[in-house]
């Protein structure tokens, strides 16, 4: 799944410059086309004044000489720390240290004396272990400064797998190449990068074929084509007939996935409810079905209706023994289904229950809590959401700031679209139901998850400050409208 919004490894990105260098570009040409492009971003963004350019032991070192060399001849007050002295610089970072015509300073806390920008050319996103010694002492009295730290490739103690950070100095620009890494997206990673400019520095889009990246940045490239569109003569049957299980006392959670359902484009939505909340249920939806329960086997007998195209459990049901019934009865039925909240957590003593019922196109959504009653909590976030995803069975969706899409074959997208504003009660009923409907209009589950979240931080950053989950379903239209005026306008080459 090679696209422009793929992320690379620390791995893959060196495969595509070793690929980029056989094909017939040297390392020289790479390293000065990297640390042109850093120079050329600091320029558009700051005027003049005094840089410290820190420079490693690695390429990443000799990076931070280009940018040295180039921003001196547009006329900067340009300084060198290096960590290493240059004569042990190798390849081509020692013979662009050898352009550097002006002195080279030995790294210390001395050397940002004067300094009010510092280029952190230090360490790549290579490096695997956490900072220590002179380097972090430096690294931390730039964090407690107020001088701009712009980073090169990501700031240095940044790991570019995972987004675990060890001593990094947040950067208010990082200047990385080719393509993004799973660290910039995640947590708390993200946090530290700043701005992200992704700089083309000659490395040509073919290498992806051969490198076939599992990672991807969520965007509306990676899924729209997908996107269902009403039919001309279609019915509201063909736009699929979602089932969601509502809850008793807590009817709240139900209700907000089912309208979400039905703006995401759902033909019709369905809320299978105990008699004794029907009145409550009725009372508050109009375009939504409620369809009464008097006991276990007039569930069982409603999903046998083959008109259902997908099902949710879980928002407000209750960690009861009747929720993990429904869990099983929706499982067994083989259509599509979403299990969140309540669905999930009830499983904690015998998740293999849940995972050996799951045999059809699924998807779990849990947040960290819900995740832990589950799965193995062990590693990073990514190499966590993977793993549930090879256990399960099912889309794994991971939520918080940088939600991740983890599918069984391997593949994840990470999603970097949603503001704080979503961490407010019943957004994740909301984006249940987003993936529900999505999901019974014939998306896949790995595509509805994604355009869901993705749609669901879209709507959220549309409406500002002061959100609350209610608002979230009546934003979708307006997202919706914007993403097909784009395709317009990409279509007609506007």
């Amino acid at each position: 799944m090679a696209t422009d919004h793929s992320l690379l490894t620390v791995a893959q990105m060196g495969e595509a410059d070793a690929r980029t260098i056989d094909a017939g570009l040297s390392g020289f040409a790479l390293m000065e086309a990297a640390g042109k492009a850093a120079a050329l971003e600091i320029m558009r963004r700051w005027a003049r004044r005094p840089v410290l350019v820190l420079c490693g032991p690695g390429k990443n070192g000799g990076d931070g000489f280009v940018i040295a060399r180039i921003l001196a001849q547009a006329g900067w007050a340009v300084r060198i720390a290096c960590l290493v002295a240059p004569t042990a610089l190798k390849g081509e970072s020692a013979d662009h240290a050898a352009l550097w015509r002006g002195p080279v300073e030995p790294l210390s806390l001395a050397a940002l004396d004067g300094a009010e920008l510092v280029v952190d050319a230090l360490f790549g996103a290579g490096l695997d272990r956490p900072l220590t010694g002179l380097v972090a002492e430096v690294l931390a009295e730039v964090a407690r400064s107020t001088r701009i730290c712009v980073a090169v490739d990501v700031p240095s103690g940044l790991m570019g797998d995972t987004g675990e950070v060890f001593g990094a100095a947040p950067a208010a620009l990082t200047v990385t190449f080719f393509r993004k890494k799973p660290g910039h997206l995640l947590q708390p990673g993200r946090d530290y990068c700043g701005t992200i400019v992704v700089a083309d520095i000659g490395i040509h889009a073919d290498v992806l074929d051969a490198i076939a990246p599992r990672f991807q940045d969520n965007n509306p490239a990676l899924w729209r084509s997908a996107l269902p569109q009403p039919a001309r003569h279609g019915h509201k049957y063909h736009r699929g007939h979602a089932l969601i299980t509502g809850g008793y006392p807590m009817t709240g959670a139900a209700r907000l996935s089912a309208r979400a359902a039905a703006r995401s484009g759902a033909g019709l939505v369905t809320i299978a409810v105990p008699d004794m909340a029907f009145a409550i249920y009725a009372s508050a939806l109009t375009s939504i079905m409620v369809h009464p329960l008097s006991g276990e086997a007039d569930f069982a007998a409603l999903v046998q209706d083959k008109r259902f195209t997908a099902m949710l459990v879980g928002p407000g049901a209750g960690r009861t023994e009747d929720t993990r019934r429904k869990v099983l009865c929706v499982l067994g039925t083989e259509i599509a289904a979403v299990l969140d909240a309540d669905a999930l957590s009830l499983f904690q003593d015998r998740p293999a229950d849940l995972f050996q019922a799951i045999r059809s196109p699924c998807v779990l959504t849990p947040h960290e809590g819900e995740f832990g009653r589950l799965f193995d909590t062990t590693g990073d976030k990514l190499t966590r959401a993977l793993r549930a995803a090879r256990v399960s069975g099912a889309v794994i969706v991971l939520k918080g700031s940088d939600t991740i899409i983890a599918a069984p074959d391997g593949r994840a997208i990470i999603n970097s679209n949603a503001p704080p504003t979503l961490a407010t009660a019943g957004s994740g009923d909301v984006l249940s139901g987003l993936i529900l409907g999505l999901l019974a209009q014939g998306m896949t589950p790995f595509l509805a998850a994604a355009a869901g979240v993705w749609l669901h931080g879209a709507a959220a950053s549309l409406f500002g400050a002061g959100l609350i989950a209610d608002d979230l379903p009546d934003l979708l239209p307006r997202v919706l409208a914007q993403l097909q005026a784009e395709a317009q306008r990409n279509q007609s080459g506007g």
